[in-house]
């Protein structure tokens, strides 16, 4: 009788403890689909480096096409909205990274689909190089974005468009 009883309180003290754990675990990133689009601007999203994602306390997935329109968005428009996490994606490999966790390089002139030319690294050693090796450029942490002045670059926009790069159009 005694080792049942010791079984159950063991048994519900592992659910207990799955459960909490569950519980508090942070969302793992939503794939890119072929039809999603910007909640911010509503621009085709394509699966690749530049593509964001903000995951709401409901679990409502926002996904974004450049880092801008998701800083864009939280900043102005939903600044009410309870969030779980933000992720960016690596410049180089295309993984998802905890936005918080991430390294930014402001770089005037490298191509980003909304032309607000930044974009995020998971570590800071290749935001680093990629910094060095774009002139003009400036490495920013997570809280620093924050107070990024986030302006597109006309000019970039104008250029894609005339020349048919819209890095956004869906193939």
């Amino acid at each position: 009788m005694q080792k049942k009883k010791r079984l159950r309180v063991v048994v519900m003290a592992v659910l207990l403890a799955a459960l909490v754990s569950a519980c508090g675990s942070t969302p793992k990133a939503v794939a890119i689909g072929k039809n999603d689009v910007c909640a911010y601007c509503n621009m085709a999203i394509k699966n690749n480096q530049f593509a964001t994602e903000i995951i709401l306390k409901n679990n409502k997935v926002l996904k974004f096409d450049d880092i801008g329109c998701m800083m864009k968005w939280k900043k102005k428009e939903n600044s009410n909205q309870k969030i779980t996490v933000l992720y960016v994606r690596d410049y180089k490999t295309k993984e998802w990274v905890n936005e918080t966790k991430a390294t930014y390089v402001y770089a005037p002139g490298v191509k980003t689909p909304m032309a607000y030319s930044v974009v995020s690294f998971k570590n800071k050693a290749n935001a680093d190089k990629f910094s060095k090796e774009n002139k003009g450029s400036s490495v920013m942490t997570a809280n620093e974005l924050k107070s990024h002045k986030w302006e597109m670059d006309k000019g970039m926009m104008k250029k894609n468009m005339s020349d048919g790069m819209n890095m956004n159009d869906k193939k």
